[in-house]
């Protein structure tokens, strides 16, 4: 089946994962999101993961309520490194091989990551999930997977949301907001458009890749957006 890309690194948000319960995983919604990568690797794709740990704990939300910042987002990071088990737990149960890499040191629960490490496992058909951002407080997982995306060659990052694409405005707040099909990185960062945050939008930028936001919560997205169906925005 012909793809349009080879190699990817999918970002997906922690509050997807909350589905319809408002807080933890949902095992519903971490099954769909498990069949959807399942079936782009049969399709020949290389698949590196970056999830986000907002459905368990945000630093930046947990720094307004008194915790430390550093302390904060290192909170975040284990977040993160609980919904990567999740999602590979939850591959392996579909016959998906899967490995956590962890940007800091945390075996036996993963390996440490390296990009070496990373681009051997998605070559041999593996998933490479990884987390804890990139071990450093001060940094989104945005930043991380932009990171991470450059460090394995990433065609492309896919971030999965809950809304459909890029809007002029919040469209869960904004009924007159309109969807871009493509914008520039540039164009996102003069407009202030929530994509991702400065950092992350400016490394994909001066990198050159390219980022396609689309929702993920419709099962079969994913499969559409790699045989390079018009959905989503793309950003370049």
């Amino acid at each position: 089946m012909e793809t349009k890309y080879k190699r990817i690194l999918l970002k997906l948000s922690g509050e997807s994962l909350m589905g319809s319960q408002g807080y933890g995983i949902d095992t519903l919604r971490l099954g769909e999101y498990a069949r959807q990568i399942a079936e782009i690797v049969g399709m020949g794709v290389e698949v590196a993961i970056v999830i986000g740990g907002g459905n368990i704990f945000r630093g930046l939300s947990g720094a307004a309520k008194g915790f430390d910042r550093v302390k904060g987002d290192q909170m975040g990071m284990l977040a993160t490194v609980i919904n990567s088990l999740a999602l590979s737990s939850a591959l392996e149960s579909i016959g998906q091989p899967a490995r956590v890499l962890t940007a800091i040191n945390m075996f036996p629960i993963g390996e440490q990551y390296s990009n070496r490490r990373a681009i051997e496992t998605i070559e041999s058909g593996a998933v490479a999930i990884m987390a804890a951002g990139t071990g450093n407080p001060f940094f989104t997982t945005d930043t991380g997977s932009a990171l991470r995306g450059i460090e394995v060659g990433a065609d492309v990052m896919l971030k999965g949301t809950r809304v459909d694409g890029v809007y002029t405005a919040d469209p869960e707040k904004d009924p007159t907001a309109t969807k871009f099909d493509e914008i520039t990185y540039d164009e996102v960062l003069a407009r202030g458009l929530k994509v991702m945050d400065i950092t992350a939008t400016a490394m994909c930028r001066e990198n050159h890749l390219p980022i396609v936001v689309f929702d993920m919560d419709t099962p079969g997205n994913l499969a559409k957006v790699i045989r390079g169906e018009n959905i989503g925005t793309r950003v370049y």
